[in-house]
């Protein structure tokens, strides 16, 4: 397994623990949308692209970052668990 998926697979406990739920995308026909969408109390909504360490995301992947925050969604991109811990915590109890 890639480092990604441990990191995913930490992501989605870390998750569970906080009353979030963190559901893998398969966008047919939609290449390059971001990995997972994280839904949060209260209505909150994060896109999730999760990289391997020092990986950075691809030019259809910074597409559609950008089109999801020009509609007003959070983007993020996570390398590690630490900053989805600091997402998940800051953003499930405000």
């Amino acid at each position: 397994m890639t480092r990604e998926v441990y990191i995913e697979r930490s992501c989605r406990e870390l998750a569970k623990a906080r009353g979030c739920i963190l559901l893998k995308l398969w966008p047919a026909g939609a290449a390059g949308i971001p990995d997972r969408i994280l839904l949060m109390p209260r209505g909150r909504v994060v896109f999730i692209e999760f990289k391997a360490p020092g990986k950075k995301p691809g030019p259809l992947q910074r597409h559609w970052h950008e089109v999801l925050r020009g509609l007003g969604f959070q983007v993020e991109v996570m390398d590690n668990a630490q900053a989805f811990r600091a997402i998940i915590q800051t953003q499930s109890t405000t």
